[in-house]
């Protein structure tokens, strides 16, 4: 059965992007690019949105206010577009342009559902808010990730993370910090009905 992490990377108070920052806010450094560059293979799953924004990195567009791609965001997409990826859409029109890429039409949640019981390997969302939300709340995520860089974005900050989401427990199985800045955590998700009776012991 294939696992599926739901993988972020955030500013401090959960904006996935912002307005006028470059990739990873410009604050990546070497022990965090060694450990990217460290993760095992997986599938890539993305909706629509994601997915014409990264096949236009790959295909040379340069994100806005950047004259051109930093090496380490080039790495990155060039990565991604060796890897395989199954997008969720009813918008975009086969083929897909980007290499490595499978649509899928039918219901994201159904479609992945079936992926984890018939795979073996890591499947790993990359963007893609909503669909996250969707796959987290039908209980079918088994690690919840997030980097977060050292950056408050609150004048320019896009893409809030967590608006629409329901209570989830958190039971933390992973946490390290790269170049003195950088935070990872890691956790097992536990969708809430509702909020905690109690508090724990």
């Amino acid at each position: 059965m294939s696992e599926l992490l739901v993988d972020f990377i955030t500013t401090l108070d959960g904006y996935a992007s912002g307005e006028g920052w470059p990739g990873f806010w410009g604050l990546e450094g070497p022990e965090y690019l060694t450990w990217l560059g460290e993760q095992p293979e997986a599938t890539y799953l993305m909706g629509a949105k994601t997915y014409r924004l990264m096949s236009g990195f790959a295909a040379g567009e340069v994100p806005n206010g950047q004259d051109e791609f930093r090496p380490e965001e080039e790495a990155s997409v060039d990565e991604l577009t060796q890897a395989s990826k199954v997008v969720f859409s009813s918008s975009l029109e086969e083929p897909l342009t980007w290499a490595n890429s499978t649509l899928v039409r039918d219901d994201a949640v159904e479609a992945v559902r079936a992926m984890k019981s018939s795979g073996s390997g890591l499947l790993s969302t990359i963007g893609s808010l909503s669909l996250c939300r969707s796959l987290l709340r039908a209980g079918l995520v088994d690690r919840f990730r997030v980097v977060m860089f050292p950056v408050i974005t609150g004048a320019t900050g896009e893409e809030r993370i967590y608006d629409g989401y329901p209570d989830v427990a958190l039971e933390m199985i992973e946490h390290r910090t790269f170049d003195g800045r950088i935070q990872l955590v890691e956790y097992k998700p536990r969708v809430l009905e509702h909020p905690p009776l109690g508090v724990p012991a």
